[in-house]
């Protein structure tokens, strides 16, 4: 397949003869100096598209506060804030035996989960991986599924007399796609996300889908709680540090969630619940600024991904600050300075021109490079995309690597800063148990992060801390089955 561009006649001075992975700094000097003047220029133009200033920032937390506010007050909104029925904080005493599913991406992950009170706990876990057929194939099929490795899970630890026999374990079931629950053991799937597809589900109670799985395989548990993996970031969060307020996920997806005020969700006033109540809020804010985007600084680039998107219009947040997109953001600004006539001149460029091949890690990658020539940014672009590349041209891509990441942990901290702002924990401060994999593996991605608090708040931005996450589709579900036992056995909203 040949390239837009055909080879030209005009052929940079680094030729084609460059051996991978070897470079001395001097290569660079044939190079007529004004590449490296223009790649400056350019870069000055993608320094003012994907800068926020504090300022900027300031008026997206205002915008994103009114987001929340209205999502707490009326159903259906963009940023639906969806309360979750886990009532309130974990006391850290919670003790006992609990299964955990987590029904993910790409696995099925099964845990038993041993509370210990003060913060503590153990865990046993086992992984089941998902085929694309499954993923596909009928909705009750998948949770026959389930269950049956659920099954072999608990006869195995029977046998390893971890588990009683015939003694029926609490289960917190963690489903992680949107879904309406109008108690915490019943939820609606609203739609499939994340590459499934299963028939026969969406509009359905998947917890009564699970539970007929459990009863026709004889599984002795009992679907206490079904919770997101966000909320359950909070609870086994705050289990194991009490000052965490927030939870966040930067992953993938992007998401939060949070404790508020029963009295302050005036959507559910109608069930009666004590207004000084607390309850978590499952945000789902990668919603924000969607199908009117008034609010958040779109480039171009942005544009386009939105309008090929399988979701035109949707998730408008998630599409400036999550992984998924990072990378294709870098590749299309690549491909204009191609078609521009900027990059790789006379060279085949078939292979950068293909949607999503520019993955996110290359970024991280390119911005933890340690050695002056960038050899890993060579390594990138001639194993990946048989590019070659010079030394000034990798500068630039690191720089722009860094302009875009830096942009998505900025906007990530207006989404902080709003829940921080709306619920008064500025003053004493508080830690947000932080996930993902762009918060645990992109570098300096949690430093960005707290720069940006600082800001949008000035010196009080440091008392807003993010920290690493406990395990909130594990621990956290289990938390939560635990919290929900104790609560209905006690005759508080039992039918909720």
């Amino acid at each position: 397949m040949a390239s837009r561009r055909g080879s030209t006649s005009v052929v940079l001075p680094s030729g084609q003869t460059l051996p991978s992975y070897t470079r001395s700094s001097e290569d660079d000097d044939g190079l007529p100096h004004a590449t490296k003047k223009k790649m400056a220029d350019h870069l000055r133009k993608y320094e003012s598209l994907f800068t926020l200033t504090p300022q900027r920032m300031r008026i997206i937390v205002e915008a994103f506060k009114e987001s929340l506010e209205l999502g707490l007050a009326k159903h259906g909104q963009v940023v639906p804030m969806i309360p979750t029925y886990v009532f309130g904080w974990p006391s850290g005493q919670e003790t006992g035996k609990y299964l955990a599913v987590d029904l993910g991406g790409t696995n099925l992950r099964v845990c038993l989960v041993t509370l210990e009170g003060d913060g503590k706990f153990e865990i046993t876990q086992s992984k089941y991986r998902l085929s694309e057929e499954q993923k596909q194939d009928d909705g009750q099929k998948l949770f026959d599924f389930c269950a049956e490795c659920l099954k072999a899970f608990i006869d195995s630890n029977i046998e390893a007399e971890v588990i009683e026999k015939d003694h029926i374990l609490p289960l917190g079931f963690t489903f992680s796609y949107p879904c309406s629950q109008d108690r915490i053991d019943h939820g609606v799937l609203i739609r499939w996300t994340k590459g499934f597809g299963a028939a026969n589900t969406e509009g359905h109670d998947v917890v009564a889908m699970f539970r007929q799985s459990l009863a026709k395989h004889s599984v002795p548990a009992e679907v206490v709680a079904l919770t997101c993996d966000t909320t359950g970031t909070l609870i086994a969060s705050h289990y194991v540090n009490p000052k965490t307020r927030i939870a966040c996920i930067f992953g993938t997806g992007c998401n939060a969630a949070y404790m508020e005020r029963v009295g302050d969700i005036p959507k559910i006033a109608n069930l009666g619940i004590d207004p000084n109540a607390e309850m978590a809020i499952n945000c789902e804010w990668g919603a924000f600024d969607s199908f009117e985007h008034e609010n958040l600084p779109r480039t171009k680039y942005d544009i386009i991904i939105d309008e090929t998107s399988n979701k035109p219009g949707e998730q408008a947040f998630e599409k400036l600050i999550s992984g998924r997109y990072l990378g294709e953001i870098l590749r299309l600004i690549i491909c204009e300075l191609i078609d521009e006539g900027v990059l790789f001149l006379g060279q085949n460029t078939y292979k950068i021109e293909i949607p999503y091949s520019f993955d996110t890690a290359f970024l991280s990658l390119m911005e933890s490079d340690p050695t002056d020539e960038l050899l890993m940014i060579i390594g990138i672009f001639s194993h990946f995309f048989a590019l070659e590349t010079t030394l000034a041209e990798r500068q630039f891509f690191r720089a722009l690597a860094k302009l875009v990441a830096r942009r998505a942990a900025r906007l990530s901290a207006c989404g902080i800063a709003a829940i921080v702002s709306k619920m008064g924990y500025l003053e004493e401060g508080c830690a947000v148990g932080a996930d993902g994999s762009l918060y645990n593996k992109y570098p300096m991605f949690a430093e960005r992060i707290h720069e940006g608090l600082q800001d949008i708040f000035g010196e009080k931005g440091k008392n807003i801390i993010t920290t690493h996450a406990e395990d909130g589709s594990g621990i956290g579900s289990a938390i939560v089955a635990a919290m929900t036992k104790v609560r209905r056995n006690a005759g508080i909203y039992p039918n909720l």
